[in-house]
This record gives structure tokens, C-alpha cells and sequence, in this order.
């Protein structure tokens, strides 16, 4: 990645070159607004770390005025030696990442340039598939059914517009591709997708990710920080999972939702965003409305527009087509084009009910075309459980027990709930967000049972 450092300074040019050099980042200097024009012009950059104040009549704000209207702006972070909000206040206005004040921390520092840079190639990322995610094309473009047809057709209808969308489907349905087809097929495609796992957070960790925080505001607080939904600016921010934010929560994200406004962790004034707002659960939320787990004015104000993702066994014909979708990626990512899936094999995916749906599809095309000894991918590529081999547990008929002698049902039982969270775990390549959908858990109730098992990192216990 290229960053380029504007500075009047020598010493902070050659101070912040070393920095950014070591840390693997490819760095070109400027020491004021025409030299960082050049530059822009002449070569990809994909993050700006300007000084606020060059020389005595030159200013980073000009810098960051120059990079924005290049055709891929670079990400521009502002460093202020001043402390005023009024000058950092502007640079945010005008499109600037973020900034940082004299003096700071290196690791703080390296860590925004991390984030910016993780923010470019998200936009990157929303380009590409804008130009590929189109009606016919792609996995969610994939398929005849009457059921798909009509998704495609309100998606078509509501991309446009303003409106809040709930997306309601199973786990592995594919609601996180379907947030992304609305944001790149509405006039927001140009403009940041930033998705949020709200199973994945805890209650001040998920306030703090979507509404910001001022400095101080908790430990570990060192600047101001904008939420998801500021600094989305015009794009579009993707509740997944809402059905878990806790209800202290919720309370607070309707606030928002109505006024438009976020008040960031520690702060007492109001912040206005313009980002779209979608959301996707694979509960039912109407039952837990009547449950009392989740707020029924919060939810009328998601349920605008509701577009209902069929599972895979509920279009079991389109099952074919998404298999050979999935294996022409493989075909291309392992360079094996002649990799064809046999009559038998093709057969037994087709009859399989994928409780897992297209996800649980693509993991098991991908595991086949990567063991496969050749072209074929045969009966035997598969997963024994397809084959109509036994689970990894089978529970036997009430005379086949036998309880011997110090038989502990606990343990017994312990044991297998241990297999299955390893078996998700393969299964879903190591990601446990996804284990815990395939096994129908939350992500806090698949962390506590992983760490009863002795099976946590210290990643989980964060």
C-alpha cells in the first residue's frame, strides 16, 4: 500500500517515513501542497497523512481538497499540532479518515493508518462487486426458482430509495451479500459498506463501534473516535444479527433511528449521519417482540420493507447450478479447469437438505475440489455425512444402552457437545461466527461453550 507523508518538517518526513517504511508500507514525502500534488497525480496512493498547518500560507486541508477529487481518492488522515476541534471538525466535513494530535503515540498511529487502509480496500472491494453483482450473475444472481426470481425483483424496487430493508433468512442464506447488492445497485454504491456483526460484541464494544466515543470516555480511549454510522458518511451501514443487540441497546439504536442523530460514548452532544441503514436477523422477531427480548417500536421502525431469503431446500432446484458456481471459482483459484463434479455426486447434492444452506453448499464444494485426487469430483469427495455415512454421533435405541458401571451421562454428554464444536469449527474453516450459526448458537453461547471445553484463544476471551 502507497501512503504519502506531507510535511513542512524535514525531521517529521524523515521521522514518519522511517515509521511507516518499517511497519511495510510503501512511503513517498512531499514537503508541501504542490509537491503532494504532483504526486497524486502522477501515482496510485492510497492513504495521505498530511500536517494541518504547511509553512506559513499552505494548509493540509488544500492537500486533502486535492486528493478528494481524484477519481479513487485515497483515504487522507490530518495530523494537528493546534488541539482545536474547529480544525479537525473541518477536515471530517470535507472527507478526511481521521486525524491525530501532536504529540502521538507511534502505535496509535500506526494503528489509524491500519484502519484507513482497511476502510480503501473495502472500497475497492465494493467497486468489484458492483461491477460483477448483477441480476443473473453472481451466487445470489445464481438460480431459476420463483422464489429467487422475487427476491431479485423487490431488490430491484427498493435499492433506489431511502427506505430501511430487514433481511430475514436462515443462517448461510446470504443476507450479508444481499445488504451489499442493495448498497451497489443504489446511488450509495460509490460510498463506504461497512457491515457490523452484532453477535459478535458486547454491549459497550457495539455502542462504542457504531455511535463513536470522545477521548476518556473508557480506558483505552486515547482520541475522539466517529461510529459506523458518521463515518459511513452517504454509504450504507448493515446491522447483521440484530436480533441479538441486548435491549439497553436497542433502546438507544431507535433514539438514533429517529433522529438521525448518534451521541457518542462519553459525550453530550449530537452528531448527525446520512448513511442508509439495513439489517438482518435469522430470528423471527415478531416472537421475540411477544418474548420481550426484543422492543416492538424498534422493531416496526426496521420492518419498512422485509425481503425474505428462501433456504436452499426450499429451492432445491437451483442447487445444481449454485455447485457449478461455486466450482468454476475453484476451477479458477486452483487452476484446474477441467474439475467437473460426476452424475453421482451431482445427484446426492441435489437430494441433500443443507441445513447450513449456500454457505454450507459452497464449504462443501470447496473442501471436494480441494482433496480431490483428480478432475472428477466423485461420490467420495464429499463429506461423510452426505455419503449416508453415520454422524459424528449417533444416539441408539433405548435397549441398545448399555450403562455399565461409573457411566457418567455429564460426561457422556459433554463429550459430544465437545465433537460437535470441533466438527463446526472444520467445517466452517476455522471462523466461529460461522461455526455457531451451523450449530445454532449465538456467538456469546458458542464463546462460553468453547472456553468450558477448554477450546478458547485467547482471540475468544476478548
Amino acid at each position: 500500500m502507497h501512503i504519502l507523508v506531507v510535511d513542512d518538517e524535514l525531521s517529521m518526513r524523515e521521522f514518519l517515513e522511517v515509521l511507516l517504511t518499517r511497519a511495510g508500507y510503501q512511503v513517498t514525502c512531499a514537503d508541501g501542497v504542490a509537491a503532494a500534488q504532483k504526486v497524486l497525480g502522477s501515482a496510485q496512493v492510497d492513504l495521505v497523512v498530511t500536517d494541518m498547518k504547511l509553512g506559513a500560507s499552505q494548509s493540509g486541508m488544500d492537500v486533502l481538497r486535492a486528493a478528494r477529487v481524484l477519481d479513487e481518492p485515497p483515504e487522507v488522515i490530518v495530523i494537528t499540532a493546534f488541539g482545536t476541534a474547529a480544525s479537525a471538525v473541518e477536515a471530517m466535513r470535507e472527507g478526511a479518515y481521521d486525524y491525530i494530535g501532536k504529540p502521538f503515540d507511534n502505535e496509535e498511529l500506526k494503528l489509524l493508518v491500519q484502519k484507513a487502509l482497511e476502510k480503501r480496500n473495502l472500497r475497492r472491494e465494493n467497486v468489484s462487486l458492483r461491477e460483477h453483482l448483477v441480476p443473473g450473475a453472481g451466487v445470489m444472481g445464481v438460480g431459476r426458482s420463483e422464489r429467487m426470481r422475487a427476491v431479485w425483483s423487490l431488490l430491484e424496487k427498493v435499492a433506489p430509495t431511502r427506505s430501511t430493508v430487514l433481511i430475514h433468512g436462515e443462517s448461510g442464506t446470504g443476507k450479508e451479500l444481499i445488504a451489499k447488492a442493495i448498497h451497489l445497485k443504489s446511488p450509495r454504491a460509490g460510498q463506504p459498506f461497512l457491515p457490523v456483526n452484532c453477535a459478535a460484541l458486547n454491549e459497550g464494544v457495539l455502542e462504542s463501534e457504531l455511535f463513536g466515543h470522545v477521548k476518556g470516555a473508557f480506558t483505552g480511549a486515547t482520541q475522539d473516535r466517529p461510529g459506523l454510522l458518521v463515518h459511513a458518511g452517504e454509504g450504507t451501514v448493515f446491522l447483521d444479527e440484530i436480533g441479538e443487540v441486548p435491549l439497553a441497546t436497542q433502546v438507544k439504536l431507535l433514539r438514533v433511528l429517529q433522529e438521525r442523530k448518534v451521541k457518542p460514548v462519553g459525550s453530550a452532544a449530537e452528531i448527525p449521519f446520512h448513511a442508509r441503514v439495513l439489517a438482518a436477523t435469522n430470528r423471527r422477531l415478531e416472537a421475540e417482540v411477544k418474548a420481550g427480548r426484543f422492543r416492538e417500536d424498534l422493531f416496526y421502525r426496521l420492518n419498512v420493507i422485509t425481503l425474505e431469503l428462501p433456504p436452499l431446500r426450499e429451492r432445491a432446484g437451483d442447487i445444481p447450478l449454485l455447485a457449478e458456481h461455486f466450482l468454476e471459482r475453484q476451477r479458477k483459484e486452483l487452476g484446474r479447469p477441467g474439475m467437473r463434479f460426476s452424475s453421482e455426486a451431482l445427484a446426492v447434492l441435489a437430494a441433500y437438505p443443507f441445513p447450513g444452506n449456500v454457505r454450507q453448499l459452497e464449504n462443501i464444494v470447496e473442501r471436494a475440489a480441494t482433496l480431490a485426487d483428480g478432475d472428477v469430483l466423485s461420490l467420495a469427495s464429499l463429506p461423510p455425512s452426505l455419503r449416508g455415512e453415520p454422524p459424528l454421533a449417533t444416539v441408539a435405541a433405548p435397549g441398545e444402552v448399555s450403562l455399565g458401571s461409573g457411566f457418567s451421562l455429564e460426561h457422556h454428554l459433554d463429550e459430544a457437545e465437545r465433537r460437535y464444536l470441533l466438527a463446526a469449527l472444520a467445517q466452517s474453516g476455522g471462523v466461529k461466527t460461522r461455526a455457531a450459526e451451523l450449530l445454532g448458537l449465538t456467538f456469546h453461547s458458542f464463546r462460553y461453550r468453547m472456553a468450558k471445553h477448554g477450546l478458547s484463544d485467547r482471540e475468544d476471551e476478548a
